[in-house]
């Protein structure tokens, strides 16, 4: 992979280039002038900007770019784990792991590539990761932006290994946001969570919608396949579609916990809002030789967009 140059494919429109620690990444374009960054390291996507060329996605200005440290922003792939428990690293090591492209991918559903630039990776497990979590798997992601801008991220876990394993699993998606104060989230109203700030006691959304004025880090369970971030001073909302993502993780670190991250500005709380595509209450098991497939669809919208309308628009990936 030692491109000394950016080299184009211009009928896919993925450009593969270098970050400033030499680390190849893959940026992916539509013709109207949206844009997706994702990095080999983590295989986490980096940056995705809407056609007027607006960063969506948010991303520390103390984020540490280097190994083994993950990156903090963007959209890490938390997996084995979500959270942090055992002998593993917190929210796994798919994040801190170098991915390779996938020249010769699986094929997908005909919908996941026509008229999208995109680009598979491949995380195999390493004797390293099999220390800390003794099983064989191979991890295919495909990241693809649709011709109209929206993200998608199509996760695929197969068990190669002589015995069952089970995994919980993310897309930490760092939405970039103009004020915690004035966002809301429509579509888990109702739900129980579980509660990371109380031990995970699981509690019921009372209110009907999900508003931000102190520290959140919640679970939303079982939730719909179509969430709504709405941001009130940009006038748009952030669009969640995903399958086989039962759960919805939910945080913002606020003023006390910013402070004790390194790599987060003291501020920096008031512009980001994690809203995750998980599967953490339920496990996945697979058996040898089966695979399990997530998929994340993210898309922007005018807030104008009537909230009550989401299922009818574009419904399903």
């Amino acid at each position: 992979m030692g491109h000394s140059a950016a080299v184009w494919d211009y009928r896919a429109a993925t450009e593969i280039t270098k970050d400033w620690n030499g680390i190849d990444q893959i940026v992916l374009r539509t013709p109207r002038g949206a844009s997706a960054r994702v990095s080999l390291h983590g295989a986490q996507v980096t940056s995705w900007r809407n056609e007027q060329g607006e960063e969506l996605l948010f991303t520390s200005s103390k984020a540490i770019f280097k190994a083994p440290k993950a990156i903090r922003g963007g959209i890490p792939v938390c997996f084995p784990q979500f959270g942090n428990c055992g002998s593993l690293e917190q929210h796994g090591f798919a994040r801190n792991r170098m991915w390779t492209i996938d020249d010769n991918p699986p094929p997908l559903h005909a919908n996941d590539s026509s008229g999208k630039s995109f680009i598979d990776l491949l995380l195999k497990s390493s004797e390293e990761d099999i220390k800390c979590w003794p099983h064989s798997f191979e991890f295919r992601l495909r990241v693809a932006l649709s011709t109209d801008g929206d993200l998608s991220l199509i996760s695929r876990v197969r068990n190669i290994n002589g015995k069952p394993f089970s995994f919980s699993f993310a897309h930490h998606t760092y939405l970039l946001v103009s004020d915690i104060s004035e966002i809301r989230i429509e579509g888990l109203e109702t739900l129980d969570y579980l509660d990371n700030l109380f031990q995970k006691e699981r509690f019921t959304e009372q209110g009907d919608a999900i508003t931000f004025e102190s520290e959140v880090d919640r679970v939303y369970l079982g939730s719909p396949n179509i969430i709504a971030v709405l941001d009130h001073e940009r006038k748009r909302t952030f669009v969640i579609r995903k399958e086989g993502l039962p759960d919805v993780a939910v945080w913002n670190p606020w003023e006390k916990k910013s402070k004790a991250m390194v790599d987060f500005g003291d501020e920096e709380y008031k512009q980001m809002l994690c809203v995750d595509g998980a599967v953490i209450e339920k496990p996945v098991s697979l058996k040898p030789g089966e695979e399990w497939t997530g998929r994340l669809q993210l898309s922007v919208v005018p807030s104008s967009f009537c909230s009550d309308r989401l299922g009818l628009d574009r419904s399903g990936l």
